[in-house]
């Protein structure tokens, strides 16, 4: 068990443990023939050590020295450089020995380890375009920093800024970090699987409140326009009733008239034969219709006894139509309440009898 994270960590397998020994210092990698053993009996693959004493020998002098990244011993060179080093053909017979035994695992079937043989780091290849660190542009990048979370080159490890931190194969730690990517990513699907349900049900609920109030809007018109209509109707009725009371008092009117002219005309008439009696130069013959004309023109100076129109007669005020009431009641016309319309219609009803009891 790791004491400072409280997880149950598994023992390494042999081969596991083979593998680790089987890795170079500077690439972090399997050996790549051929392997060269340095004087402190340490190994590297020959590209590596090439590259290290390279980097300690930049204007290839003949001979020259570096240290061994795993003890710090100081290598000395010969003119032949690290080719003048022994090749350690124990170290690669046992290479081959184990990609043998890795190889028949991997066609051995279909379980087990030959199933995580695509998880196994591969072996080195030198012409595998990889990224040249900005460091030393001639060298791979080909490490990862745990220190720094940053993949760099083997010369950094040995010489450069990463001496002191712990470093870990790319090919291991890009393997690690896919995995927790893939892990991420599903936990990522299984959290946005709510989220996406919610969104749906949003959409839906958009879609029905789109339809909700296209209804309301058909309701709202149909609602007004048969308001329309029932305004239009009262006022076709209103309006009949003052053209009936119109014409009946213009009617009453016209009588009354007919009925003072006919008088004026009877009165003339009258006058004309009062006028021509006067002239009458026999006495006998003007007092025998004197009587009568003279109490018919006493008659007719009394008036036609016609009745006439009340004072006001022709106002037609009482039919003036109070809409104060109904432009409040529109004005404070809304939707529905929970409560319901009748007490709406209750409230405003209250209100207007109030009204009208503060203006008495």
């Amino acid at each position: 068990m790791d004491i400072q994270t409280g997880q149950v960590v598994q023992a390494p397998s042999p081969m596991e443990s083979l593998e680790k020994q089987l890795s170079c210092p500077i690439c972090l990698e399997m050996f790549t023939k051929p392997v060269v053993i340095l004087p402190c009996q340490h190994n590297l693959c020959r590209g590596c050590a090439s590259d290290l004493y390279d980097s300690r020998n930049r204007y290839h002098y003949s001979g020259g020295t570096f240290r061994c990244p795993t003890c710090r011993f100081e290598v000395s060179l010969d003119r032949h450089g690290v080719y003048g080093l022994q090749r350690n053909l124990l170290v690669e017979n046992i290479i081959d020995l184990y990609k043998t035994q890795q190889e028949k695992k991997g066609d051995g079937g279909g379980g087990g380890e030959g199933d995580n043989r695509a998880l196994d780091p591969p072996l080195k290849d030198r012409d595998a375009k990889e990224p040249l660190c900005t460091e030393h542009p001639e060298e791979r990048i080909n490490i990862y920093c745990l220190t720094c979370q940053t993949p760099t080159c083997s010369m950094c490890k040995v010489f450069g800024q990463h001496m002191d931190c712990e470093v870990s194969p790319l090919h291991a730690v890009y393997q690690s970090q896919k995995a927790e990517l893939r892990a991420a990513a599903e936990a990522l699907g299984v959290a946005n699987g709510p989220a996406a349900a919610t969104a749906a049900r949003m959409e839906e609920s958009c879609t029905a409140l789109r339809d909700n109030a296209e209804r309301q809007r058909r309701r709202l018109g149909e609602s007004f326009d048969l308001l329309y209509a029932t305004l239009e109707e009262r006022k076709g009725q209103l309006l009949e009733r003052l053209a009936q009371e119109e014409a009946e008092k213009v009617a009453t009117l016209r009588s009354l008239v007919d009925g003072y002219k006919g008088h004026l005309e009877a009165g003339g008439r009258l006058k004309d034969t009062l006028t021509q009696s006067a002239e009458r130069s026999g006495a006998a013959e003007f007092l025998q219709g004197a009587k009568e004309l003279i109490r018919q023109a006493r008659e007719t100076a009394k008036g036609p006894g016609l009745e006439r129109p009340e004072p006001g007669f022709e106002s037609l005020e009482h039919l003036a139509v109070d809409t104060e009431a109904a432009q409040l009641l529109l004005a404070r016309m809304d939707f529905r309440t929970p409560r319901g319309g009748e007490d709406v219609r209750e409230d405003v009803r209250e209100e207007e009898e109030e009204e009208e009891e503060e203006e008495e």
